[in-house]
């Protein structure tokens, strides 16, 4: 180890993590510098990553601050994006904390690990709301904002060792924030979300502020967390509100406080519990789980059960963003080029909403078709005069071409049927 360099770091770690911020993608910060800018000159720019970081001298430049609109409308989200180079040093980082820090986290902590993912904990949520009668539905207020430094860096330092990366850690942590103005911001407590450390850091604040607390003081009582949102399951609703009361105090002991309007205590209704209640659905994830009807195949008869659809919410931030396929708004535009615009998409959203009660998704998918419909209908004069004109003509395309759009295999074999019926 020498006086320059008194830090061991690897290059190759370096170029791995370059690699992975590479195949991220994602758009430049404050120095206005793009991945394929940075890709011209990988060479010196690593280096210069390298050198700085192994002798201790790198400094985090601020993160560049954008609103990311929410899925309730009108309402945004402060995500903050570090420059590319930044991105690639925080990597260097977070991959090996992650590797540190992984194996100790809870098993019902499902965001952002290894192996773990948001249908995984769907999935328990669902297969517990059957056992469990009352929820907990959990709303940190502004939680990646307000965690505290110091309670943050007492917990890495109970894990990590290495001087360097404590000393980045902490860099990163106070590093300033750039509004879209220019004006910066020094930061005192949060994680701002976007950075790539931010969310193993998180979820290690988490892991000692909700999931290890939760279960030396409720064991009776399992949760789901991904990230900051979270469920607790009760068995009844005086549980829930001991839960609800000893969890608030609990996270103004860590610096957090709960959301008054957002956080309920929720009825799992189904065919068995009866009673009328305040609250019987709560969302996770993108999904509401609430009373829907099911059928016992063996027995053929329906019944009531707590269960999750696709949410309101995540339907309307998709509609949003049917809005935006340019392909839909040029006449010029071919079948072959709409599809190759929208089925990327389209696949995203059945392979995340279409797990669990389809019914509700598959009824979205025929606005898709009415969307195209609307385009077809600027685009040829023979179906211009007519909706129903417009249908039949794209049910002779599904027909012929079952496998243009991704969503008509989920719609089934004649996926316009249902919607020519209701015109």
């Amino acid at each position: 180890m020498s006086k320059t360099k008194p830090f061991t770091i690897g290059r190759q770690q370096v170029m791995n993590a370059y690699l992975r911020v590479r195949a991220n993608k994602g758009r430049g910060g404050v120095d206005e510098i793009s991945l394929e800018m940075f890709d011209k000159n990988a060479k010196n720019y690593l280096y210069k990553i390298w050198n700085q970081m192994s002798s201790g001298s790198y400094m985090p430049p601020p993160v560049m601050l954008v609103k990311i609109p929410k899925k309730e409308r009108g309402q945004f989200r402060p995500l903050g994006i570090p420059t590319v180079a930044d991105r690639i040093a925080q990597t260097v980082v977070a991959e090996l904390l992650e590797r540190e820090l992984d194996p100790m986290f809870d098993e019902d902590s499902y965001g952002y690990r290894f192996n773990k993912s948001a249908i995984q904990a769907l999935e328990q949520t669902r297969k517990r709301c059957w056992r469990y009668a009352w929820v907990v539905d959990v709303d940190i207020k502004g939680f990646f904002d307000n965690l505290s430094h110091e309670l943050l860096m007492k917990a890495v330092r109970k894990h990590i060792g290495c001087k360097w990366m404590l000393l980045y850690i902490e860099r990163w942590l106070v590093a300033p924030v750039q509004l879209e103005d220019g004006t910066l911001v020094k930061r005192t407590k949060g994680v701002p979300q976007g950075s790539v450390v931010g969310p193993v850091l998180a979820n290690l604040y988490l892991h000692y502020a909700t999931d290890v607390w939760l279960r030396r003081n409720f064991a009776h009582c399992p949760f789901e967390r991904f990230a900051d949102d979270s469920v607790i399951h009760c068995e009844s609703e005086l549980a829930a509100r001991e839960v609800k009361e000893a969890l608030e105090r609990r996270l103004k002991e860590c610096g957090l406080e709960l959301n008054a309007q957002k956080t309920k205590i929720v009825y799992c209704k189904d065919s068995n519990r009866r009673g009328n209640y305040p609250n019987v659905h709560f969302d996770f994830l993108g999904y509401t789980f609430k009373p829907r009807q099911a059928k016992n195949s063996q027995r053929n008869e329906s019944f009531t059960n707590c269960l999750p659809a696709v949410s309101n919410k995540s339907l309307s931030s998709m509609r949003e963003k049917m809005k935006q396929w340019q392909t839909l708004k040029l006449a010029g535009s071919t079948l072959e080029e709409v599809a190759k615009e929208i089925n990327p998409v389209v696949r995203g959203w059945i392979n995340y909403y279409g797990k669990f009660y389809t019914s509700k998704l598959k009824t979205f998918m025929r606005e898709v078709n009415l969307r195209i419909v609307k385009w077809a209908r600027s685009k040829y004069l023979k179906i211009r005069p007519s909706v129903k004109k417009a249908l039949m003509w794209l049910k002779g395309v599904s027909l012929r071409k079952p496998n243009l759009f991704a969503h008509w295999k989920l719609l089934g074999a004649t996926p316009m049927v249902k919607v020519i019926g209701a015109v």
